[in-house]
């Protein structure tokens, strides 16, 4: 059969419908297809234009390589072709999820300097990125902004806003707005409710988050599995199961109770069910190697210069965008697990009930430490079908197998996500910097920074703390201080997390100084002290105490010991 051959709009819809499933390699494949039939016809008709790079520079946002869509959009400028409001639009989105607030920024200027103007979906990106970056003064000053420039705001922007109050200690304020748009009647639908609901249950304010979901319903907002999850997790965390039925009674009426309810069902009637006696003694997750191997596994910049090597890539002079074909080059070429694809930390299967509610289960039971019945539950999932797995089920799997030190489990559960073709995210990389810092490997655990970067990766307040925590308890303050810097550079404020790491690892290594300056900081900086800073603070007022005690009698004792040791 002969092969029907696409025009500019062919390889347009082709190139961007495979670049929303994700397939970067076949939308490079018909990029590179594009440019040799133009270069065979010898028609610029045929050739890339603006539609083209805005295709590529989407595909490349959405996969999480935001550097790589950099390099393309300056390659676009130069090629001739002019920037329109959509360029901007995926290449701003796509900077403010891989946390380059920076870039971002400055294209949003750019943006506005070209006479563009920035919509709702525009700014709401960028408030959900200047949250999400700790830059709570930045993202106030964005919203005064996008109300002075006459840009109206839906409910999904303050529901950005709400949430990012919320996850950056600003609960007071977050609850002041919602209050006030509550009572104004305007923009709050079911995902505002989710969200507080979400936060009176971190709180453990259990009675308010009821309350809150009978005035949802009150209002006509249906109550989604989000909500049901929440609650389930804040009354196991506070032993509160008499309030099950509670939780039936708001949600009975509706479509998710027949799905809860064959859930418990099959869970305790596969609970009870004996286990074979064939699997006692097979690992769920055999091990390939060791733990400390797994770093072995990241590609490195020695591994790709050796690939080019192998392959050399023979530049054209004269073509508009050389980093383009670079790409389609390596499109083709085998990718290790940790190639660091995507640039969330969590991929959501949308439209999955059966995974979010299995998620739910697992991680209540890993929460709780049973890890022998949360690896029965998983078995019971794979059984039951449940086999297109999230990156965040195997990440919750081995954080618990890490924290409890089985090792050669956790690097089995590794295995396992490479062959169910689950390729690692960050959270999988903090998993496994905690494993290395347990087993006295901060050594290993410090390149993973160096690593990430070069790849085109980025690091966000988490990978952050986790590599802080690991040097610094292995007493490797110098390197700890230049990741604190770091990640300031980077655009990412300091968190409560990182001012505790950073207090604590110097306070137990003697340096009270530099202890009381990450004080200072954090005080200055408006973090709000937590729990852990109290008892922190105690060991560092003791230590301090006892150094004034040793300098006073040091003081005291050497006059006399001059006085000792005069001749009489």
């Amino acid at each position: 059969m002969k092969r029907f051959k696409f025009d500019t709009w062919g390889y347009h819809i082709c190139i961007h419908g495979f670049g929303c499933w994700g397939d970067l390699d076949a939308a490079l494949s018909l990029f590179k297809e594009m440019k040799e039939q133009s270069s065979v016809s010898g028609s610029s008709s045929i050739g890339p234009d603006i539609c083209t790079f805005n295709s590529l520079i989407h595909v490349l946002c959405l996969v999480g390589r935001a550097k790589d869509a950099l390099i393309v959009w300056d390659e676009l400028k130069a090629s001739g072709h002019e920037p329109d409001n959509s360029t901007y639009r995926i290449l701003i989105q796509g900077c403010c999820k891989s946390y380059r607030m920076d870039d971002a920024m400055r294209i949003f200027g750019e943006m506005q300097y070209n006479g563009f103007v920035p919509d709702t979906i525009l700014y709401n990106s960028l408030l959900d990125g200047t949250l999400k970056a700790r830059k709570v003064t930045e993202a106030c000053q964005l919203f005064e902004n996008m109300v002075q420039e006459g840009v109206r705001a839906s409910c999904w922007t303050y529901n950005i806003l709400i949430d990012g109050l919320f996850r950056n200690g600003r609960a007071e304020a977050g609850f002041t707005l919602f209050c006030y748009l509550k009572k104004k009647g305007q923009f709050v639908d079911a995902i505002t409710f989710s969200i507080v609901v979400l936060q009176l249950c971190r709180e453990g304010k259990l009675e308010g988050a009821v309350k809150l979901v009978e005035e949802m319903e009150t209002r006509g907002f249906s109550v989604d599995l989000v909500t049901i999850s929440s609650l389930l997790i804040g009354f196991h965390k506070q032993g509160r199961w008499d309030w099950k039925e509670k939780l039936m009674k708001h949600v009975r009426e509706g479509n998710l109770v027949p799905n809860v309810l064959r859930w418990n069902a099959g869970v305790e009637a596969s609970l009870k069910r004996p286990q074979s006696k064939d699997k006692d003694y097979t690992p769920m997750f055999p091990s390939k190697g060791s733990f400390l191997d797994i770093m072995s596994m990241v590609g490195s910049e020695e591994d790709v210069a050796r690939a080019e090597e192998v392959t050399p890539i023979e530049d054209d002079p004269w073509s508009s965008s050389p980093y383009m074909d670079h790409l389609a080059e390596q499109s083709n070429r085998p990718k290790p697990l940790f190639a660091l694809a995507r640039g969330q930390r969590v991929e959501a299967k949308p439209d999955s009930f059966d995974i979010d509610m299995m998620n739910t289960f697992l991680s209540i039971y890993l929460s709780k430490g049973d890890l022998s019945l949360a690896c029965k539950l998983f078995e019971i999932f794979n059984e039951m079908g449940v086999t297109d797995l999230t990156s965040y089920t195997y990440n919750s799997m081995m954080s618990s197998f890490v924290k409890k030190g089985y090792f050669k489990t956790a690097r089995g559960v590794v295995d396992q996500m490479g062959e169910n073709f689950c390729e690692a995210d960050i959270a999988t990389y903090n998993v496994i910097i905690q494993g290395l810092g347990k087993m006295g490997r901060a050594d290993l655990a410090s390149t993973v920074l160096d690593r990430l970067t070069k790849q085109g990766g980025y690091l966000d307040i988490v990978m952050y703390n986790t590599l802080i925590n690991a040097v610094g308890k292995a007493n490797r303050l110098d390197e700890a201080t230049q990741l604190f810097d770091h990640m300031k550079s980077n655009g990412i404020n300091p968190d409560v997390v990182s001012y505790n790491t950073m207090i604590e690892v110097n306070s137990k290594a003697g340096k009270l100084k530099e202890a009381y300056k990450y004080l200072r900081m954090m005080l200055d900086a408006n973090c709000l002290p937590n729990h852990v800073t109290d008892t922190i603070l105690d060991y560092l007022g003791k230590e301090m105490e006892k150094s004034r005690f040793k300098k006073a009698s040091f003081v005291r004792n050497k006059p006399n010991n001059d006085s000792s040791s005069s001749p009489s």
